[in-house]
């Protein structure tokens, strides 16, 4: 295995309850990142804003999508894992922070990946079906973005805007199951989501900068580190305005407003205390943006409850 002989950073967590599972499920939990369950929280919290962006949907039927939702980005988020070790199994093995993954240590074999992902999208299809049709087809559309993800690293040095278009497929999928149809208030939210995760994506990628400069990997990281804090300042600031955007064209009620400065605050004050080269840091950083999202979301709700 070649792994840098630099830093010994991974964010791969085996303690806890992880530990406590049958030595045989543990791989396959660690392989579907049950371990950090940040990543789940950020495709989920896109859904929610989604959902409570749309006004006049009955708080009955929200609180049934969130939970449908959350089940989903569990399950979804786990596939999303499994196909992205797949591709780059062979990349992660000589990256310190990854080299421990299943796939790319040797503990389970593809075959072995390949049915728990069959699994995984066959649970994720009994949540979409509980959905409308739109979202049906939405969801299908989806699984494009989640197989050619894991690609864009090798072609591009966007592959954190690709991911931003992924992961942040949720608040377009949680408009339109709550509210039947597409609009530009449910374009704006999908625009400000991307480029929120295409910030916090950024941060997250600065710590594997040594070892993608070393096996050729591109990445938004990279292509930005000598200008990062005003880059996540940049992405930051255009998802706040895209959020306030979706506010005004939704018709979001007043209470929305003073509460989004909130979460506002927050991206902005990350984005000038990001520091590329402290690995620790930055996965810190990238993990408190469950905090931001809450806050978004619980915005959302003041604004669809004072409506």
């Amino acid at each position: 295995m070649s792994v840098s002989a630099g830093s010994s950073h991974t964010d791969i967590k085996t303690t806890g309850w992880i530990a406590y599972l049958p030595p045989s499920l543990r791989p396959y939990a660690l392989l579907a990142r049950l371990d950090r369950p940040v990543g789940t929280w950020l495709l989920f919290l896109p859904g929610v804003w989604g959902i409570l962006l749309p006004q006049h949907v009955g708080l009955g039927e929200r609180v049934r999508l969130i939970i449908l939702f959350g089940i989903g980005s569990l399950v979804m988020r786990a596939a999303g894992c499994v196909v992205n070790d797949m591709w780059d199994r062979d990349i992660d093995r000589k990256v310190t922070r990854t080299a421990g993954r299943p796939l790319a240590s040797g503990a389970l074999s593809m075959k072995q990946a390949a049915v728990f992902l069959v699994l995984l999208l066959l649970a994720g299809l009994g949540v979409l079906l509980q959905l409308n049709r739109l979202s049906w087809l939405l969801g299908a559309s989806s699984l494009i973005l989640v197989a050619l993800y894991p690609l864009a690293k090798r072609f591009t040095w966007w592959p954190q805007l690709v991911m931003g278009f992924t992961f942040g497929f949720g608040a377009p999928m949680g408009y339109a199951a709550a509210a039947g149809q597409l609009s530009w208030a449910q374009a704006a939210l999908y625009a400000a989501t991307i480029f929120w995760q295409l910030g916090f994506d950024t941060i997250y990628g600065f710590q594997d900068m040594e070892d993608d400069a070393r096996i050729g990997v591109k990445s938004t990281s990279r292509l930005w580190v000598n200008k990062a804090r005003g880059f996540i300042v940049t992405c930051y600031g255009i998802s706040a305005v895209l959020l306030a955007v979706a506010g005004v064209l939704s018709h979001t009620g007043p209470a929305f407003w003073p509460l989004a400065v909130l979460p506002v605050a927050l991206m902005v004050r990350q984005g000038w205390s990001v520091s590329p080269h402290n690995p620790v840091l930055c996965l810190a950083q990238f993990r408190f943006n469950r905090e931001i999202g809450i806050t978004v979301a619980l915005a959302l709700l003041a604004g669809a409850l004072s409506a």
